[in-house]
């Protein structure tokens, strides 16, 4: 081997080096627009089945049956919106009506009662404060700058929300309207002997992913249906709305079920303050802990290896690895996409890979 092919070959490596990171540095840049991509994508599959049934059955022209889709869709969302309308109105009604005064003797009588429970004193608590030097730290980090920075994040969060659904919805038409356009964008980069072989990734892909977010739907009403039970029992009020919401956090692995869990403990306790502590609350509260893991344990052991299996083809430890190192690299939305990723993922080396033993054995239930 000779200088002028080993300094082929050093130029060569670093030239793909220098690629791959022009490349992720790119991909960052417009993770926006992949993220839409993504979404648009979920939706597409998710009213793919209506679209159908409305050309097959009921013979709508494509593009009727397309927006006829979005607007059921778009009605559903808007309806699930509305559930938390009279949550909203009766909390700003409570906050009008609010007595401060009152309000102030309940969180002392309530404070004083957990005191009691757990056998502490407010001598106690007092001095464990100044010795932590907890109130002189929260004194000092108190910063009312926060409130215009806190407008201003809001009102940015608000725009980027308007454009990112009217983008959604702009690339879920097209994609409902030619279920090929993906595909064929994808072909553009695929040589020509591979066609086939993106297009049997593709395929495969969708089936599995269609099944994926069917199991999802069942999970989560599975979820709500036991959390509003639950809170019925307690006699939580806004019982549906809230069971809703915390079961949606579900979709967020294993770190969303804890979110979804303390706000209904911390809903149900509110729910019920100025009442005695350790004859009121503490029960309530309990018997809907009792409800979270019941939920969580048919979530664990039925839902959740039932979707996996039967969907996405994977054990479920390998997606607790998988959902794991996505939630390290990429955080809260790395969890929320990485097994249709990794199902995706698997799909494409069976199909372009065949040969390889890794993949094979990594395959091998697909």
């Amino acid at each position: 081997m000779n200088a002028k092919t080993i300094s082929e070959g050093i130029l060569r490596a670093v030239a793909i080096i220098v690629a791959v990171v022009l490349l992720i540095y790119f991909l960052i840049k417009i993770q926006s627009v992949i993220a839409y991509l993504a979404i648009a994508a979920v939706i597409a599959l998710l009213g793919r089945p209506i679209v159908l049934f409305l050309r097959r059955k009921l013979k709508f022209p494509n593009t009727l049956a397309v927006v006829t889709t979005m607007l059921l869709m778009v009605g559903l969302f808007l309806g699930i919106l509305a559930l938390f309308i009279p949550l909203i109105s009766e909390q700003s009604k409570n906050l009008s009506l609010l007595d401060l005064e009152d309000l102030k003797a309940n969180l002392n009588t309530l404070y004083f009662q957990i005191l009691e429970y757990f056998g502490a004193t407010t001598d106690g608590v007092t001095h464990l404060i100044e010795e932590s030097g907890l109130e002189e730290s929260v004194i000092k980090g108190l910063d009312l700058g926060f409130i215009p920075n806190f407008l201003n994040s809001f009102v940015n969060v608000l725009s980027n929300f308007s454009i990112g659904l009217f983008s959604v919805l702009f690339i879920s038409f097209f994609f409902l309207k030619d279920s090929k356009l993906l595909q064929n964008g994808m072909l553009i980069f695929v040589p020509d002997q591979k066609e086939g072989n993106l297009v049997a990734s593709v395929d495969k892909i969708n089936g599995l992913l269609s099944r994926y977010f069917a199991g999802i739907l069942l999970q989560l009403l599975i979820l709500f249906i036991i959390y509003t039970i639950t809170l019925l029992i307690v006699g939580v009020e806004n019982a549906i709305v809230i069971a809703f919401l915390c079961a949606l956090f579900n979709i967020i692995p294993y770190v969303g079920p804890i979110i979804g869990g303390v706000i209904m403990i911390t809903l149900t306790m509110t729910s019920f303050l100025g009442a005695d502590f350790s004859t009121v609350i503490l029960p309530k509260a309990s018997y809907v802990l009792i409800g979270i893991v019941i939920g969580q344990l048919i979530d664990n052991f039925f839902s959740q290896p039932f979707i996996f299996s039967t969907s996405v083809k994977s054990h479920p430890l390998e997606i607790f690895l998988i959902i794991i190192i996505a939630g390290l690299l990429f955080g809260v939305v790395g969890m929320v996409v990485a097994v249709p990723g990794y199902t995706a993922i698997k799909v494409i080396l069976k199909e372009f890979l065949a040969g390889n033993e890794f993949v094979k054995k990594l395959t091998k239930n697909l």
